[in-house]
């Protein structure tokens, strides 16, 4: 997807042989230069008995927001999900969002990204890990509402029902 400048690595840069074949997703600026990279294993096994995770960032980078250009294209209110996949599947049906690089990686400098916006809706996985990260997320910023996935993440939910199945979602959140 050339939008999102995602590519396989095929040919490694020297100390970097253990990403080839795995999808990279490199982290832009508002500015659209790269901040770093993180990388997506597109094999179907147990990662770990491979030596790696299912994502793999650089070795000592800190957790970073994924899509930051859409803090400062949003007007009031933006979307955050807990992985870089499902923030394209909501850039794609139109609605601003930036991605937590996993349920674990949402930090206090995260919330103060977050904070002037009227509404966040926060995107997490139907499993624990995903109401942890949402429960924490609307811990930190008053104006964090959870969206209830039930299919599967925001991909598969997504796959599934298509775009409108996220935005009914929405709906009935704000229903509430």
């Amino acid at each position: 997807m050339a939008t999102y400048r995602l590519g396989v690595v095929a040919e490694p840069h020297p100390g970097h042989s253990r990403y080839q074949g795995m999808l990279a997703i490199p982290y832009l600026g508002h500015d659209g230069r790269p901040l770093t990279i993180r990388f997506r294993c597109l094999e179907q096994h147990h990662h770990r008995d491979f030596g790696h995770g299912k994502y793999n960032t650089l070795p000592d980078d800190p957790p970073r927001l994924y899509g930051v250009g859409s803090i400062h294209a949003a007007d009031d209110e933006i979307h955050l999900t807990e992985g870089e996949l499902d923030r394209i599947i909501l850039c794609k049906i139109g609605l601003n969002a930036v991605a937590a690089p996993g349920s674990e990686m949402f930090t206090g400098r995260h919330r103060r990204m977050l904070a002037g916006f009227s509404r966040v809706w926060v995107w997490g996985d139907p499993d624990d890990a995903g109401a942890k990260f949402a429960n924490k997320v609307c811990r930190y910023l008053r104006s964090a509402k959870g969206v209830r996935l039930r299919v599967g993440d925001v991909t598969e939910t997504y796959l599934h029902g298509g775009a409108q199945a996220l935005h009914d979602l929405i709906d009935e959140e704000m229903s509430k």
